[in-house]
């Protein structure tokens, strides 16, 4: 486990870890094979397998395009798959499908309190994911705790993507906490990777996304259920 004296800031993923994974985001991964196959649904159904998900259990394997990839590395695995539309036209269809998921997504607890609770123990706190700001932006606004959030970035705002460091090191320099404090907290490899090349003080899995735990437990120094256990991890640190 990563030895640290404190923690001072947390930086979480939205998909899987804010929000519940399977109940926000496969019917959003079928509308968006269902675009790509321009409606043919064996050619969909094809799309899904080979960006990572089962057609028709519904499972999605860890580390897949479509359970860590942004928006356009998910796009050129479907071009790959053999969609049947444009790159460019797949991208913006994809950033305005998931802004609009927002108002479909299912959080994980009352994101509100959670925040509230963390916020008011003196976190700074900051949003990850590999989906676009706006997205971030609706879902943070949608469920009321964007007031309490000190940093948000997605694919698109310019600090990189993940598992790449640079969403750590812009939370580290916005609120001027060094990384070695920060948490980072996420369901799937590419987060908890993006962690440790930022160097990261702590890095916290959970098992409400894509991930499991033999696939995030070499990665993280935590893996638990969901975040609501967070609060128990923290305090004997800080």
């Amino acid at each position: 486990m990563t030895e640290t004296r404190v923690i001072r800031a947390i930086l979480f993923d939205k998909d899987g870890t804010l929000l519940d994974y399977a109940k926000s985001w496969l019917p959003v991964n079928r509308e968006l094979a269902a675009f790509a196959a321009d409606g043919d649904p064996d050619l969909a159904h094809h799309l899904l397998r080979e960006t990572g998900m089962d057609p028709e259990t519904g499972h999605v394997v860890p580390d897949s395009l479509l359970a860590a990839g942004n928006t356009r590395e998910i796009c050129e695995g479907l071009i790959k798959a053999g969609a049947r539309r444009g790159f460019e036209e797949m991208v913006a269809h994809m950033d305005g499908l998931f802004a609009s998921a927002a108002s479909r997504a299912v959080p994980v607890t009352d994101l509100k309190d959670f925040f509230e609770r963390l916020h008011g123990k003196g976190y700074k706190l900051g949003i990850a994911s590999s989906d676009n700001e706006r997205s971030i932006r609706h879902t943070a606004e949608r469920f009321g705790f964007i007031h309490l959030v000190d940093y948000i970035a997605g694919y698109d705002s310019g600090h990189g993507s993940k598992p790449e460091p640079g969403m750590v090191l812009g939370f580290s320099a916005a609120t001027g906490i060094d990384v070695s404090e920060i948490a980072v907290v996420g369901d799937n490899n590419h987060d908890l990777h993006m962690g440790q090349r930022a160097g990261a003080g702590l890095k916290v899995g959970v098992l409400t996304g894509t991930g499991s735990r033999e696939s995030l437990s070499a990665a993280s120094d935590h893996c638990l259920n969901d975040i609501t256990e967070l609060e128990s991890v923290l305090p004997a640190l800080a």
